[in-house]
């Protein structure tokens, strides 16, 4: 039972926290628990004297955010091992260098869970909590998921969803409730969503997009800057 004098912030910030905690306890999906597990124990040769995360990976950043950031799922020896989503990977890198620029991220990198990284006015999750083998989880564990995504854009107060990636925009779209022919993915595309909030659309910070430059920094940086401009006229 909650203390009868938590403020009404208080009372939101403990709902996320019991969200946190039940994403960090989920083994719902036996696939994905052998999997991370698997990788948590052989680990990778350049990590070998680290102690892995290897549970389910819950959101983080900031209770009261604007802008909701979305990606696919936890990276194998990204968040997988450091236990905070895109931190310690190269797509981590990338993210969370733009939402330094762009004024949501107060360092420009993301190395450990206790790295003193906070962020402003965004809140970073994803459909799929555990790392999937090849990056691919299955319709039934992303539907195992759900529940999870769906308490964190009921409690988190945000206006904008920025999906990084066709998985994130295909879930965006399903968890608002989206009915009808569904808006097609694009980086930059901008859609209303049935109750007046907006998704915009960035390709993944994967490697293969920044590698190939399919992906660059400025416009990177043009989808969170077209966010906070739209958190800001609310």
């Amino acid at each position: 039972m909650r203390p009868p004098n938590l403020t009404d912030a208080d009372r939101h910030h403990e709902d996320l926290e019991g969200v946190t905690r039940a994403v960090i306890g989920c083994r719902a999906c036996p696939r994905l628990v052998a999997w991370r597990e698997e990788v948590a124990s052989t680990k990778r040769a350049a990590f070998a004297d680290e102690t892995y995360w290897g549970r389910a990976v819950p959101g983080f950043g900031d209770p009261d955010a604007g802008v909701l950031v979305l990606g696919l799922a936890p990276a194998a020896h990204g968040a997988n091992r450091t236990g905070r989503m895109f931190t310690g990977d190269r797509s981590g890198d990338w993210l969370y260098a733009s939402l330094y620029r762009t004024g949501f991220a107060n360092q420009p990198t993301s190395r450990s869970i206790d790295d003193g990284l906070v962020l402003t006015g965004a809140w970073i999750t994803a459909p799929v909590r555990c790392a999937p083998p090849e990056n691919k989880p299955t319709t039934e564990e992303r539907d195992a998921c759900a529940p999870f995504l769906d308490a964190e854009l009921d409690l988190v107060p945000w206006r904008v969803i920025v999906a990084l990636g066709a998985f994130a925009w295909a879930g965006a779209l399903r968890h608002t409730g989206w009915a009808g022919r569904k808006p097609r993915f694009g980086h930059g595309t901008e859609t209303v969503l049935p109750d007046g909030r907006t998704l915009l659309g960035s390709y993944h910070v994967s490697q293969h997009n920044t590698f190939t430059g399919r992906l660059t920094e400025p416009m990177l940086d043009a989808v969170f800057t077209r966010a906070r401009s739209i958190t800001a006229a609310r």
